[in-house]
């Protein structure tokens, strides 16, 4: 929604205050692992944008608890595969040598939005060395979940999705549906799926020197998501909610991950 729309979408602003109150009606509470994908712009009018946003969701979860946002930088992703627009073939080849290195602390998400944006930003946040598939945490546990993401196979038992797992997180969706919901890429890594294997190569800084990183994936796809959280909310269950005008919906992220591997086993 445009700046006018929301302002005209909520009776008074929404606050670090009000947006606390709707987090833990939703269901989060103290000593949460979170993984939050979020729209600012569905909640209505906040007074300080994503800020805000960020430090309802810090207050709620903390001290024991962790955030967790995807930082992912489609500008470190295969160059052939981009179309929007595309760019000249001749520029593919060298694409990753152009490139500045990825550096966790400094390169911008991508079309991500402004509360990822804002996290990763924050004091104490911590940010993933994958160039293409980051995650940003805060809090309690947040270097030991992203300290050791692997190159390879970026969403999958290597990722801060797996540890998220092993801690038996919660996925928080704020105004955003399951087709950015990233706990189902997990689920496509260890279902039994007939998958494209795809390589790529981005430059990184380690050790104050630029690098080249080749690292092995899979040809990853959204979908069928949306109908696969449909399925899960319907046959398993969700909390769900309000933050400010912006629908919400909590879910148990292990649950979620085993029913999508047995989900896309049968649908895709």
């Amino acid at each position: 929604m445009t700046e006018r729309d929301a302002v005209e979408a909520v009776d008074e602003p929404l606050t670090v205050d009000s947006i606390a109150a709707d987090l833990t009606d939703v269901g989060v509470s103290g000593g949460d692992t979170l993984l939050v994908h979020a729209s600012l712009g569905s909640l209505g009018w906040v007074a300080g944008g994503a800020q805000a946003v960020v430090e309802a969701l810090q207050a709620v979860v903390e001290p024991a608890g962790t955030l967790l946002v995807p930082t992912f930088t489609g500008q470190y992703s295969d160059p052939a595969t981009w179309s929007n627009p595309p760019v000249p073939d001749d520029w593919v080849p060298d694409m990753p040598e152009r490139l500045p290195p990825f550096r966790p602390a400094v390169t911008p998400t991508r079309e991500m939005g402004d509360v990822s944006e804002c996290l990763r930003n924050y004091p104490d946040a911590v940010r993933s060395r994958h160039p293409e598939y980051s995650f940003a945490a805060w809090g309690a546990d947040a270097e030991a979940i992203v300290v050791d993401h692997d190159f390879d196979h970026a969403l999958g038992e290597g990722s801060p999705l797996a540890e998220v797992y092993d801690r038996d997180g919660s996925v928080l969706l704020i105004g955003v549906g399951h087709e950015v919901n990233s706990s189902l890429h997990l689920a496509e890594y260890r279902a039994d799926l007939d998958v494209e294997t795809v390589d790529h190569r981005a430059p990184v800084l380690r050790d104050g020197a630029v690098e080249t990183v080749e690292y092995d994936d899979i040809a990853k796809s959204t979908e069928g998501f949306e109908a696969l959280g449909a399925a899960f909310e319907r046959d398993v269950g969700a909390e769900t909610g309000a933050v400010g005008v912006g629908a919400a919906t909590l879910l148990d992220q292990p649950s979620l991950v085993d029913y999508a591997v047995d989900w896309l086993e049968t649908h895709r």
